[in-house]
């Protein structure tokens, strides 16, 4: 793990095979035959990723204002505790072993690297292999040299360094802002008071208290934060019994689904503020910038100026609501108040726009990097998924590109209903889509809606006189008759000419005829239309 940070193992294997980038490492939650891959154009990517970049702001919202952009129902930790829990999940360096080991050998490895709410990333693999992250007496966790600038907490620490300033941690990505690194420590500090108060001598009995504690959290308060409160209530009527819609979720997995990783919760990085203010003692620093300074941003991987320690009241509400002490140690007086996340929109703040080198690069846009990873892993298309899970999909002219303030100098930018001139004519994938065919030889894509099944008298009744099935599938095809979309052109259009789900809303021309219906039928490898009269 050397030199690993954030986002450079993607651009190490950017020329790898999809098959060896997901081989050990992630695994599908939708069958892609059912839920194919939604195709864009490069091009199109690139426009996408720098209307989603915001601009420079000339001067920040002062903290005496509020900010517009603000999301008063979510304080700034949750956007670090989510950050802390991403690299819990999502991070395997025993995949590498899976190329060689049988799942069983793999079960019998003790602490290895899961997609589980285990803490690994704070643990690592115990004290017996990683010695030098733990104290001498194998119970309490390593911590670092003190720090300052919070009054109201004296035990602040630093994270645990080598003699070349590298963090002794669980997982080196927890090193890369100040916030999550100061989280890091937290936890840390944390563990050994649990040992402390249980007298406990025994390490995985600490461990496992420290887990019970950190899942309880976060089934019980960050999730009911993060997510609307139905959503919350339909997996979580009783909190010791989630109720999964997924299939693949109810019977537990070992891998990380890509469709997770890769896609849904990048939903954090639309929560991120340009600036953050660590305590009373210091001005307010940007999370990233160009300077070359420590002192000039919030960026990791090095040690943190030891005035820096993080006065957590400015990020979670620890005083519950009573008035908060003002302190003056700056020209004007500072309510110690939690800072509020951004909103969660498709708007990502600029300095996320040129990260660092230290943090990712080619591309150094965030936005992009996103992006072209859901290309590179096939990802399906949101609208495709939610139909999956019986949701009502956003249609293409309602999804709306920008901040989510309100205001109209924020401009927020439609998506075109239909694709780009030059661009493939599935790169939208709206409600009238069908996916592109991967290559001539490929299996044809299936209906979202139907499952595998054995044929049978009952599923030809069910399907219609005289159904065509698929020899390699074994699976009913869906009638081959349908309407293009109004104003398409059969020339430029051929994707669509494929069956079409009827749960799409597409009219079959053989229960609404019409003057306007154009007709294709296909049969036994020949095909014969029939084209409106003139």
């Amino acid at each position: 793990m050397a030199g690993l940070r954030h986002g450079t193992w993607w651009d190490r294997t950017k020329g790898v095979p999809l098959q060896r980038l997901m081989e050990g490492r992630f695994t599908r939650l939708f069958d892609p035959r059912e839920v194919p891959a939604a195709t864009f154009d490069d091009g199109d990517i690139a426009k996408l990723a720098d209307l989603m970049t915001a601009e420079q702001e000339d001067q920040p919202t002062p903290e005496t204002q509020v900010d517009p952009e603000e999301n008063p129902a979510i304080v700034a930790g949750y956007t670090y505790l989510g950050q802390f829990i991403d690299h819990d999940i999502t991070f395997d360096p025993a995949s590498q072993l899976r190329e060689f080991l049988t799942e069983e050998q793999l079960k019998a490895l003790a602490d290895f690297r899961t997609p589980r709410l285990d803490l690994d990333n704070l643990y690592g693999r115990g004290p017996d292999d990683q010695p030098y992250m733990y104290a001498s007496d194998g119970l309490h966790m390593l911590l670092g040299d003190p720090m300052s600038g919070n009054p109201f907490d004296a035990a602040a620490v630093q994270l645990p360094r080598g003699p070349n300033g590298r963090a002794l941690i669980g997982d080196p990505r927890n090193d890369e802002n100040r916030i999550v690194a100061q989280l890091h420590c937290a936890m840390l500090r944390f563990h050994n008071r649990v040992a402390d108060v249980t007298r406990a001598t025994d390490f995985q009995a600490v461990r496992q208290q420290v887990r019970w504690h950190y899942q309880w959290v976060l089934v019980t308060d960050f999730l009911k934060t993060i997510i609307q409160a139905d959503t919350y209530d339909s997996v979580f009527p009783d909190p010791y019994h989630p109720q999964f819609k997924i299939g693949r979720l109810k019977r537990g997995i070992d891998l990380m689904p890509v469709e997770f990783s890769v896609a849904a919760y990048r939903f954090g990085h639309s929560m991120i503020r340009p600036q953050y203010r660590l305590n009373t003692t210091i001005a307010r620093r940007p999370i990233f910038s160009t300077g070359t300074d420590d002192g000039a941003d919030l960026g990791g991987f090095r040690r943190i100026p030891s005035d820096w320690a993080i006065d957590w009241q400015f990020f979670v509400d620890l005083e519950h609501g009573q008035p908060p002490a003002k302190i003056d140690p700056l020209d004007d007086p500072i309510d110690r108040k939690p800072q509020h996340a951004y909103k969660i929109d498709t708007s990502l703040v600029s300095p996320l726009g040129v990260l660092p080198a230290a943090v990712a690069s080619n591309p150094s846009i965030l936005a992009l990097r996103n992006l072209e990873r859901g290309q590179v892993f096939e990802l399906p298309s949101g609208q495709n998924v939610a139909r999956v899970l019986g949701e009502k999909p956003i249609s293409d002219d309602q999804l709306l590109i920008g901040k989510a303030t309100g205001d109209p100098s924020d401009k927020q930018t439609r998506l075109p209903r239909s694709a780009p001139t030059g661009s493939p004519a599935t790169a939208r994938c709206g409600p009238t889509c069908w996916p592109k065919r991967r290559s001539p030889r490929g299996p044809r894509p299936l209906p979202v809606q139907t499952r595998r099944r054995s044929r049978s008298s009952s599923d030809r009744s069910a399907a219609g006189s005289s159904p065509k099935y698929s020899r390699r599938f074994s699976r009913p095809i869906a009638p081959r008759t349908f309407t293009l979309p109004p104003g398409s052109n059969p020339a430029t259009n051929s994707p669509t000419r494929r069956a079409a789900p009827r749960s799409l809303g597409l009219r079959s021309c053989s229960t609404s005829p019409s003057a306007a219906c154009r007709k294709e039928t296909i049969s036994r490898g020949r095909r014969r239309r029939r084209l409106p009269a003139g």
